[in-house]
């Protein structure tokens, strides 16, 4: 950056940052981010006004209800996402717990209120407000604020992956009895994904990863809606005529898609017995009318999202920063992907909202939340309002398992340092 001018050289230097003359003070927000999500909201906008009419008519008798509903949670969410981006993402240190202890007593509430939806007991409000998309946020926050403070006993297990576990366990059980397959999922994924990137050890992963799998596998055993939902993925993976009804509605309307789609506004199969449109079946509703190369717009903006964190989560100035940015972004391109993933058959059936796009205040309100916090670590290290702190950074160095700068490892007591390569 270029050296400023004064017009008083007598006046004792500030603190402010210096730009050249005629050139505007940098923000320090992630632009490319930002375009990225204001493309992916204004999309989501036209397309859920395109696949909520008709069923919004039937079902409210308002063509325009879900619509109006999902304008209003946008700028509820974009008010949230400026406060976090103007803010220390550092006060999470001091909220986390609250607002954990705030979550698990929602999704206690959700049980209690017992309002049933689709099957399940998971929301307040006639669905508008869903505590499991919030927990999955809450997760992500109290994680990283959680391996921060822990980050030098992560080998420990008594202290590390254990305490971990219960956690996500506590979390993942009242998610599950609503039940909410998809999301307790997401919830053992985003933990284990912090804790790999906050430098627990291999063999720790691997065991997680073990415990995890097998209890998957035992709750789907002892859940009627698990068993159901395997058995017609399997089924489905043998025939895909054998799928469940929504992946083959979902099938057939990306087939008619083709490459360029039939046209915003277009699309039969909203009409014709696709189950719920506006929510999670309108990846198929924006590939029958975009085509192909929507889906492909699309998987280019989540890409973005991915790439921007985790470029920002590098550049965080300490390592607090560096999860809160890598957890929010690799969340969001998680959830699309399941979400894209189920309407083609790839993955068994889950009730994952697709970010920006699907119809629900919770799922908005939350993402854009994420990338306020995104946004927040951008701007303290963009603009340098938070000193780099160095120990983070050769801690993770000498644990970091990916070893991509191929520095030697690090001794420890009764085994001496591999030699270099």
């Amino acid at each position: 950056m270029g050296i400023g001018t004064f017009v008083n050289p007598s006046r004792p230097e500030t603190t402010r940052p210096k730009t050249a003359v005629g050139r505007a003070r940098p923000i320090g927000l992630d632009v490319p981010l930002l375009l990225a999500v204001i493309a992916l909201g204004t999309f989501g906008l036209l397309m859920l006004y395109s696949a909520s009419a008709d069923f919004s008519k039937l079902v409210y008798d308002d063509p325009g209800y879900m619509f109006k509903k999902q304008v209003l949670w946008m700028v509820i969410g974009t008010v949230v996402c400026v406060v976090l981006a103007r803010s220390d993402y550092r006060i999470w240190r001091k909220l986390a717990v609250p607002v954990m202890g705030l979550t698990i007593l929602l999704l206690i509430g959700v049980l209690i209120n017992n309002e049933v939806r689709f099957g399940a007991v998971r929301s307040f409000f006639g669905g508008s407000v869903q505590p499991s998309e919030l927990a999955k946020l809450v997760t992500i926050i109290y994680l990283a604020v959680w391996l921060h403070s822990k980050r030098a006993h992560l080998h420990e297990a008594q202290l590390g992956l254990i305490p971990l576990a219960a956690i996500l366990g506590i979390i993942g059980g009242l998610i599950y009895i609503q039940p909410d397959l998809s999301a307790t999922l997401t919830i053992f994924i985003l933990g284990g994904l912090l804790f790999f990137l906050a430098g627990g050890e291999l063999r720790q992963i691997v065991l997680f990863l073990i415990v995890a799998l097998a209890v998957g596998w035992l709750v789907v055993q002892f859940s009627a809606t698990g068993r159901a939902r395997l058995a017609s993925y399997m089924a489905g993976l043998r025939d895909p005529l054998q799928s469940d009804y929504q992946v083959r509605r979902s099938l057939g309307a990306i087939i008619r898609g083709g490459w360029f789609g039939v046209g915003i506004g277009g699309a039969s199969t909203k009409l014709t017995g696709l189950p719920v449109p506006p929510t999670d079946s309108i990846f198929a509703v924006v590939v029958e009318e975009l085509g192909l190369a929507g889906a492909l717009g699309l998987f280019l903006l989540y890409g973005i999202i991915l790439w921007r964190g985790l470029k920002i989560a590098v550049q965080a100035p300490d390592m607090l920063g560096a999860l809160l940015a890598g957890g929010a972004a690799v969340w969001i391109v998680i959830e699309a992907g399941i979400n894209m993933s189920v309407m083609v058959g790839l993955l068994p059936f889950a009730g994952n909202a697709l970010p920006f796009i699907s119809a629900g205040g919770s799922s908005l309100i939350s993402s854009l939340a994420a990338i306020g916090i995104l946004l927040s670590v951008s701007r303290s290290s963009g603009l340098g309002l938070i000193p780099p702190d160095p120990t983070w950074r050769s801690y993770s160095a000498s644990v970091d398992l990916r070893r991509r700068d191929r520095r030697r490892r690090v001794s420890r007591p009764g085994r001496p340092a591999s030699p270099e390569r």
